[in-house]
C-alpha cells in the first residue's frame, strides 16, 4: 500500500470518530461539534493531499481507484445522515429531508450503475468530470454551512441539491450509453465519475 493510498484509508478511519462527535453532541458539550468540525476539515485536505500524491509521485492505483471515490461516498453519506438528525434537534440551522434524500437516491444510483458497468464491461475506466467535483464541493461546503450554523446555507445546499442532481443524471447518462453497446469495443471504454 503506498503512501497516497494510506492517506485514503485514513479519511475512512476518521469518519467512526466525525459519527461518534455527532451522536454524542449536545448544546452542553458544544465542544464536540467544533471537533466534529476539525476531523470533517482534516478529511477534506487528506483528500487534496492523497489526490496530489497519488498524481505526482504517480501512485495511482487500482485499490486508490476504488478507495478514494468509496472514501468521499462515506463520510458524505455519514455526514449528511448524523447532521440531520443533529440540525433537526439542536442546530439553529436544519439539514432539509428532500436535500438527504437526493443526496442518498444519487449515491445508490452510482453505486448500483458502477456494480453494473464493472459487471458487463471490465474495461471501463472511471474518471472524475466537473460535475462530480462541484457536487462533492457544495456537498462538503453545506456540512461545513450547517455546523457552522451559516445563517445563509440554504444557498449553498441548494447549489448541491443542483449539482447533485445533475451529475447523477449525467452518469446515468454516460452508463446507459455504454450499456446500450452490444458488445463494446477492442480498447477500455471511459465513463465519467461523478465524485472525486
Amino acid at each position: 500500500m503506498n503512501f497516497a493510498n494510506k492517506i485514503t484509508l485514513f479519511r475512512i478511519i476518521s469518519v467512526p470518530f466525525f459519527v461518534a462527535c455527532l451522536v454524542f453532541y449536545t448544546p452542553t458539550k458544544a465542544y464536540l461539534r467544533y471537533l466534529a468540525l476539525i476531523i470533517f476539515l482534516l478529511a477534506i485536505v487528506s483528500d487534496v493531499v492523497d489526490g496530489y500524491i497519488a498524481r505526482s509521485r504517480r501512485q495511482k492505483t487500482q485499490a486508490g481507484a476504488i478507495l478514494d471515490p468509496l472514501a468521499d461516498k462515506v463520510l458524505l453519506l455519514t455526514a449528511f445522515i448524523f447532521l440531520y438528525r443533529v440540525s433537526k434537534t439542536y442546530l439553529s440551522v436544519s439539514l432539509p429531508l428532500w436535500l438527504l434524500l437526493i443526496v442518498i437516491s444519487r449515491d445508490i444510483i452510482i453505486l448500483v450503475g458502477s456494480a453494473i458497468l464493472l459487471a458487463t464491461h471490465k474495461d471501463t475506466q472511471i474518471k472524475p468530470t466537473w460535475w462530480g467535483k462541484l457536487t462533492t464541493f457544495f456537498q462538503m461546503c453545506t456540512v461545513i454551512a450547517i455546523i457552522l450554523e451559516y445563517p445563509k446555507a440554504w444557498i449553498v445546499w441548494g447549489l448541491a441539491a443542483i449539482f447533485t442532481c445533475i451529475s447523477g443524471i449525467d452518469y446515468a447518462r454516460k452508463g446507459i450509453n455504454i450499456l446500450n453497446t452490444e458488445h463494446g469495443t477492442p480498447h477500455a471504454k471511459t465513463v465519467n465519475r461523478t465524485s472525486d
